[in-house]
């Protein structure tokens, strides 16, 4: 089967749907696809080395601009769909052409749009949303990370369910596994926390991702706390108005670090070397750095919305979403190291489920799915 990616939304830094797209498109290639992608000018070279049996299409460097990117997507791409004829179109990232020569599926990442319009802006919000339902309305295929994506996205949009195929994420276990000692010294020296324990944050810091109740509870646990763990948001500046609030509060004699994106090789000894591994998200289409930081054998502390208890199961622990809930079981688990062994080892065993292999077989089923609709 020759399908045709489009993988010109990828951002510049390699988050979210970036990562998705990294990390499925050699497994894709190695379940039989006969790949084409389409890509960044600043991506040839990532993915001549990442997938050298696909075949790149760069498209204009002006295309970083989004909208210039969009008015490609209607125009140009379907000039190369015509050149390259292939058997199905993937748009990995909500929206497609409107001329439809082929099949098309497309990855819906979450529902939140809908389901959490407050943690986005209004412009972002409306336009996806938008997308969401014209891609359920004419789609041929839809992929979504999760069963809770799926359901969430139906909940809003009357669509039919037999077109949502649920292909979990996986994780590169070449990068995220538990690495030794002198790794996680290395990184925590390279945040300035050598020999101090810390909790730590791995995501953007957006509003859905709760950083300010997060803050909030952190000081609520550890304020009287002379040794209290440091606190380390690390991911993306994002958008969250309340975050500067909620640090200005923090007391003086308490640490709390923003280095902003970690390097690839650095993350798994930043999350193998925390604490506890705080997300208390309150929606998510799948939740990868919690997966990541159960591959690396981290003590996660998470929230049951959506589909965090799809990826967590019983091996990370839970808390409720306000910042006391969260502060109680802050304090639960930095005093029980032998429960966050204990959920350290379920986390690695627990996280051996999800592969990106399985999540190709899954694309692949959707493939066909989409190409026998059409047909």
């Amino acid at each position: 089967m020759k399908v045709l990616l489009d993988a010109t939304a990828i951002p510049a830094n390699l988050g979210g749907v970036g990562r998705y797209v990294d990390d499925l498109v050699p497994e894709l290639v190695d379940g039989g696809v006969n790949l084409a992608m389409a890509v960044q000018q600043r991506d040839v070279e990532h993915f001549r080395a990442k997938v050298p049996r696909a075949h790149l299409f760069p498209v204009p460097e002006l295309l970083t601009n989004r909208g210039a990117r969009m008015a490609w997507e209607q125009t140009g791409l379907p000039a190369l769909i015509r050149r390259l004829r292939p058997d199905v179109l993937h748009s990995p990232h909500y929206t497609f052409p409107a001329l439809r020569q082929v099949p098309v599926l497309v990855t819906l990442h979450d529902a939140t749009f809908f389901s959490h319009p407050q943690a986005h802006s209004p412009v972002k919000q409306r336009f996806f949303s938008a997308a969401i339902k014209r891609a359920v309305r004419r789609a041929d295929a839809l992929v979504v990370p999760s069963a809770a994506t799926r359901d969430e996205t139906l909940r809003y949009v009357d669509g039919d369910p037999d077109r949502f195929h649920v292909a979990y994420h996986g994780v590169d276990r070449s990068v995220f596994h538990p690495v030794d000692d002198a790794e996680r010294v290395r990184v925590a020296a390279s945040l300035g926390l050598a020999g101090r324990p810390y909790i730590g944050f791995l995501g953007t810091l957006e509003p859905r991702k709760n950083v300010p109740n997060l803050v909030r509870a952190w000081v609520k646990a550890f304020a009287d706390d002379p040794a209290a763990p440091a606190l380390v948001l690390a991911g993306g500046k994002g958008w969250d108005g309340d975050i500067e609030p909620a640090l200005a509060q923090v007391p003086s004699h308490m640490t709390v670090l923003r280095p902003g994106y970690l390097p690839l090789e650095d993350l798994p000894g930043f999350l193998s070397g925390c604490e506890i591994l705080a997300y208390p998200s309150i929606a998510e289409g799948f939740g990868l750095p919690i997966l990541e930081a159960m591959a690396c054998g981290a003590a996660v502390l998470t929230t049951r919305e959506t589909s965090l208890p799809e990826v967590g199961g019983d091996a990370v622990d839970y808390c409720g979403v306000d910042a006391t809930s969260i502060a109680a079981r802050l304090l639960a688990l930095h005093g029980a190291a032998e429960l966050r062994a204990q959920l350290g080892r379920a986390a690695i065993t627990r996280s051996e489920e999800f592969t990106w292999e399985a999540s190709a077989r899954s694309h692949i089923a959707a493939f066909e799915a989409a190409l026998s609709r059409r047909s």
